[in-house]
């Protein structure tokens, strides 16, 4: 059995090093023990720290004192060392440097004290040779003598250790003692490096202590990634996301890219310490001259040009206000949870970078959706498990879910996408559920294993429970007698078999040698469950690890479906069953088995769900573990008019499922305009939603911004969209700068004119006052204006992200006839709608899956509104030739004037249609179009007409209903489609 020792030392006073008796292993005991550490010596070396920073910060975050003193003798110490060392001292720890002069510095020691309520328990003094380098601390024979604090305090011993340290203090407090600063380490790397040049390569061995470090180098995925950055930049894009799967190196290509761009102020913002610790470790290796910080509640560095910053603390307006809006040139948000997003829309609403970096692991579009959002929809490189994995990244897995027999999870409360955690706790840690997952563990593991529990009472109880049988185990958690460092050495020396843990290696640590990975917790998301995977998907060189055993014990509750769901990569639980026997969709070399008894159950679910948005949202709910936006559901698939068929509007639903009596209140209030205002407005171009991501960066709906401030901070939303600015503005109007006189007055006209003119279905939303200013027609109470603002930023979020997915194949009617001397029409062709839905390419013997849209109602009267934003499917049955859904689309016809001639068109008519493109119009005389213009107010209009040419780009609209006049085409109007033929009834 492991022996969970409390002492700071054991076996001899001396240690000679070498390999029988390296003092490293001495030194991470006591630091592991310790409740005051003092350090000082010559030398120190990044190889070194490396191997006593998690301790050392173990300690620290434990309430351990630290002190190090370090020198410049002879330049040797090296300047990553150093800027590492200021880590330690952001979190508490006191670092000086001894400024040699003419003077040496060759001092070695080590002291540690453990002290119960200020009276010293425990002592010990190292005393020797071993600077802090990989060499002396693990492989150079180098002597170190321990001295022993013993009681009494009168004793010979104690008298001596209290020496000791009397001269450690002296040293430390010397006037030749300096405080470690970024300053400092800037003026010292001058002098490094002039005297690294000076020694000469065949000197260095001179200096044994002396390490060269080789730059580091982006591996072949993060250079595909660079390259993608750096295209995306120049296409004009000032933010992006890049998804990378965990272990695949996000943090690196974060540092190489800033970099790439030259950046000078970088900001890289994280929810979590952990992952703020491994990047300025990250950026400190590779940007020795750059001066790190970090930001959080205990530590507010300003000055740093590297800032690691906690978006709990910086997020707040008190801290953002401490800096200029460009004060950094490049940002990077790391991956973060949803109940954080807000902190993060007002850090970036307020700052103004070159370029912003989004970072994540998910791999669905409906999990991406918030931050993709944040990132103005520029997914600009995305690699997954499946691409690490194939690519020997990562090492394959085989991953087991485990029927959980042993709990009821129908028993066990439900609230807020949570169980209720202290029955959840009584259920878990009981004899008969750990000797199932005994078992089942006895039967697969490898060599180490990390299991993850729900609290620490459950992970202190499984502890126990294996250590009974016989197995060396142990728990870790915040506060565990255990820290974790130590904890993953005795696990790397085969000391023990299993960690049990509780939230302390979901991320920012890296555990090649892992394994086994046990999941014998319910996990609450994707994100956390891939975070827990990949904490064993790692490749160890040390180990020569070949797979991951991934050990999943899941239950009869819905928020299981997240697993399936992750690791075949699919939206619903219909298209898991359908999937459950293909490995088509897995990496190489992975595999993934599922209990029957968990297949019964699913199928049992599918049978019993009817599908209606509510179910699906509370599907969807269940598999984030969090309330869904309207863009997660959007990107799961889950079609929005179904929405508005079925629950009257997104936030109506929203209001129905969540147990918030005060949705209920704010739809009431708002949901008019949350409705007709911003999730069902026409938008024929983006327009409105630009001014209305303008309007809450402003935060205009508590204070309504003047037109001349929107217009100008919806220049810079439209300018971090290189891809709408280039399809929609006009020549002029891309020509505008955001103060400029003409794009006010480009931007009242549309979209400012069409939010304060009253239409036919709805009076206007806004208004301009006196002063000039932007304000609502509709009473806002100031307690709701927070929640307000986060909801029309959804409905925002979601609107841009069904436009962007939307086709564009537009051209305009009198020039679609291949003219080349008009050069009005500057519309581009945006992605098929092969690449934005899910419809199969080729026929099947029912027939073709069809775009089908039915709020585009093609008017066969006089032009009439519609909208083309939501997509269902059609299945055109065989007889209508070879059709495409890249090509080809359906939709209604409405009213009555093709109602005539020898094929009438009847109100209500299903129409075959073909998407024209500028490219593709041919010859449009005589055809029967589609036809397309904007109202005064800006929304669009459709009519279906014969085309027919009267003169040189000169073409009049037809009706074949002759109560209906003819119509001049004019320049506004655009031909987006020709009829192909009118559906038969399928009745």
């Amino acid at each position: 059995m492991i022996e969970q020792q409390t002492s700071l030392y054991s076996g001899k006073k001396l240690s000679y090093g070498g390999a029988n008796d390296p003092l490293l292993p001495r030194l991470i005991q006591a630091i592991n023990h310790a409740s005051e550490i003092e350090i000082s010596v010559s030398f120190i070396q990044p190889s070194g720290l490396d191997l006593l920073f998690d301790p050392l910060l173990d300690a620290l975050q434990s309430g351990a004192s630290l002190k190090l003193l370090t020198s410049d003798y002879l330049c040797i110490s090296h300047p990553v060392a150093l800027r590492r060392l200021m880590l330690l001292a952001e979190r508490g720890a006191k670092c000086k440097i001894f400024v040699c002069g003419q003077q040496s510095f060759h001092m070695k020691s080590y002291i540690f004290i453990r002290s119960e309520q200020d009276e010293i328990i425990e002592g010990c003094a190292w005393i020797g040779s071993n600077n802090i380098s990989k060499t002396a601390l693990l492989h150079s024979h180098e002597w170190a003598l321990r001295h022993d604090f013993e009681l009494p305090l009168t004793s010979p011993a104690a008298l001596e250790f209290a020496h000791i340290r009397q001269q450690f203090e002296a040293i430390f407090n010397h006037n030749q003692s300096q405080s470690l600063t970024h300053v400092w380490i800037d003026s010292y790397l001058s002098r490094y490096q002039h005297t690294k040049q000076q020694r000469g390569i065949a000197a260095v061995s001179l200096y044994e202590e002396q390490e060269h470090i080789e730059p580091p180098t982006p591996n072949a995925v993060q250079m595909e990634a660079l390259a993608a950055l750096k295209a995306s930049r120049e296409q004009g894009f000032t933010r992006g996301l890049v998804v990378l799967a965990t272990g695949m190196g996000k943090t690196w290509l974060a540092a190489f890219d800033t970099l790439q761009t030259e950046a000078k102020k970088v900001l890289f913002v994280a929810h979590r310490e952990e992952i703020l610790i491994q990047a300025e470790k990250t950026f400190n290796q590779l940007v020795p001259e750059a001066k790190t910080g970090s930001y959080n509640g205990l530590n507010q560095d300003e000055k740093a040009d590297y800032l690691f910053a906690s978006v709990a603390t910086l997020g707040k307006q008190q801290h953002l206000q401490r800096f200029a809006a460009d004060h950094f040139d490049y940002i990077v948000v790391d991956e973060f949870h949803h109940a954080a997003a807000k902190s993060y829309r007002q850090l970036l609403a307020y700052f103004r970078p070159q370029f912003l970096l989004g970072l994540t692991a998910t791999p669905e579009r409906s999990d991406q959706a918030d931050i993709l959002s944040l990132c103005d929809n520029n997914l600009v490189f995305e690699r997954n498990l499946v691409h690490g994995i194939d690519g020997k990244l990562l090492v394959p897995f085989d991953y087991h879910g485990i029927y959980d027999q042993a709990v009821n999870y129908q028993d066990i409360p439900w609230r807020n996408g949570k169980f209720d955690p202290d029955t959840l706790d009584n259920a878990l840690a009981t004899q008969h559920r750990a000797a199932h997952v005994l078992h089942h563990w006895q039967q697969s593991k490898q060599s180490r294993t990390l299991a993850f529990c729900v609290s620490k009472k459950h992970a202190d109880f499984m502890a126990k429970y294996f250590t009974n049988k016989g197995i060396n185990a142990i728990a870790v958690y915040s506060d565990s007698k255990v820290r974790r460092n130590q904890a993953l050495q005795w696990l790397a020396q085969g000391r023990i078999e299993v960690i049990f843990s509780v939230d302390l290696f979901n991320e920012g640590t890296d555990l090649p040698a892992i394994d086994t990975i046990l999941m014998i917790r319910p996990t609450e998301s994707k994100i956390l469950f891939l975070q827990q995977l990949g904490r064993g998907l790692r490749l160890s060189h040390q180990t020569q690890k070949q797979k991951l055993v991934v050990l999943d014990f899941i239950g009869n509750h819905e928020s299981f479906l997240n697993r399936p769901t992750t690791l075949y990569n699919l939206g619903s639980l219909r298209e898991v069953l359908k999937n459950l026997n293909q490995v088509n969709t897995l990496p190489k070399g992975c595999h993934v088995n599922f209990d029957l008894e968990l297949i019964e159950f699913w199928q049992s679910l599918v049978k019993r769900l009817r599908f209606s948005v509510q179910e699906e949202y509370q599907q969807l709910a269940n598999q984030l573990a969090h309330r869904p936006t309207a863009s997660e559901f959007y990107h799961h698939g889950i079609e929005m008019n179904k929405v508005r068929q079925q629950a009257q509007s997104w936030f109506h639903l929203v209001a129905s499922q969540e147990a918030e009596s005060r949705f209920s209140d704010m739809v009431t209030r708002y949901g008019d305009f949350l409705l007709h205002g911003v999730e069902t407005t026409t938008m024929t171009k983006s327009f409105k939603a630009i001014l209305l991501e303008a309007l809450l960066e402003l935060d205009g709906l508590r204070n309504p911004p003047t037109l001349a401030a929107l217009a100008e901070r919806s220049h810079a939303v439209f300018c971090r969209r290189p891809d709408l600015m280039a399809q929609e503005l006009t020549q002029a109007a891309k020509q505008f700068k955001a103060q400029d006189k003409g794009w006010l007055t480009y931007w009242k006209d549309n979209p400012i004119k069409a939010f304060t003119k009253a239409n036919s279905k709805t009076p206007p939303w806004f208004q301009i006052d006196a002063m000039q200013r932007f304000v609502a027609t509709f009473a806002i109470d100031e307690a709701d204006i927070e929640l307000l603002h986060d909801w029309v930023q959804e409905l925002v979020d979601l609107r841009l992200a069904q436009y962007v997915q939307r086709p564009q194949q537009q051209a305009t009617v009198n020039t679609s006839n291949a003219s080349t001397n008009n050069t009005k029409n500057t519309n581009t062709t945006a992605k098929p709608l092969a690449q934005v839905l899910p419809f199969e390419s080729t026929p099947s013997t029912e027939g073709t899956l069809l775009p089908f849209y039915p709020e585009l109602k093609i008017a066969c009267g006089h032009f009439k509104h519609g909208s083309a934003q939501n997509a269902e499917h059609y299945c055109v049955p065989s007889g209508y030739g070879l059709l495409d859904p890249k090509r080809h689309f359906v939709a209604p016809a409405s009213g009555n004037s093709m109602n005539g001639g020898k094929n009438p068109i009847q109100d209500g008519d299903l129409l075959l249609l073909e998407w024209v493109t500028p490219e593709s119009a041919g010859s449009i005389s005589n055809l029967t179009m589609a036809i397309e213009t904007q109202d005064d107010t800006g929304d669009n209009q459709y009519l279906l007409r014969v085309v027919r040419k009267t003169a040189q780009n000169q073409y009049e609209l037809h009706a074949q209903n002759p109560a209906y006049q003819t119509m001049l085409a004019t320049d506004s109007m655009k031909t987006f489609a020709r009829l192909k033929a009118v559906l038969e009834s399928q009745d």
